[in-house]
């Protein structure tokens, strides 16, 4: 049995929140266009545990968990010439991008802040991406020990 691996995602709230997944309960994570996070999703595995992110808004931070429902496969975005996400370079014999299916676990009882992840930054580790100067990627692996204090965070 392969060890069970943790990953922080972003999402725009405005775009698509921790509340919209838990109304549709398993989505698929469209619209990454950066090579390190198109890799870090094809190294995920069914059952891999997710932080919810809301970037780019008020109090950006985590904000629920979720889980990988299925492995990586190509993003059908990719191919739609109305989508905001369609790239011209890819075809379905070689696609160029891919995604994961994430479902609904549960939303935190209150958010953790970026601010105050911050805050715990020594005991995160400086390999950790999230608050590492000039990291701007929507997919992270996060270790086990950085996942437990992530959610030791989490105000109950």
């Amino acid at each position: 049995m392969t060890r069970k691996r943790h990953w922080l995602m972003k999402s725009e709230p405005e775009d698509f929140s921790i509340d919209d997944l838990e109304r549709v309960g398993t989505e698929p994570w469209t619209g990454v266009r950066n090579y390190q996070a198109r890799n870090f999703m094809r190294q995920m595995q069914v059952g891999d545990g997710v932080l919810f992110y809301h970037s780019n808004t008020d109090v950006p931070g985590i904000y629920g968990l979720a889980e990988v429902a299925c492995t990586a496969y190509p993003d059908p975005t990719q191919f739609d010439r109305k989508s905001k996400y369609f790239d011209e370079k890819a075809t379905r014999e070689q696609p160029r991008w891919e995604l994961v299916d994430v479902s609904f676990v549960r939303k935190l009882s209150h958010g953790i802040a970026l601010d105050e992840i911050r805050l715990h930054a020594e005991r995160l580790g400086e390999e950790f991406a999230l608050i590492r100067k000039g990291t701007r990627l929507s997919v992270l692996p996060v270790t086990a020990a950085q996942w437990k204090i992530l959610l030791s965070l989490e105000k109950k």
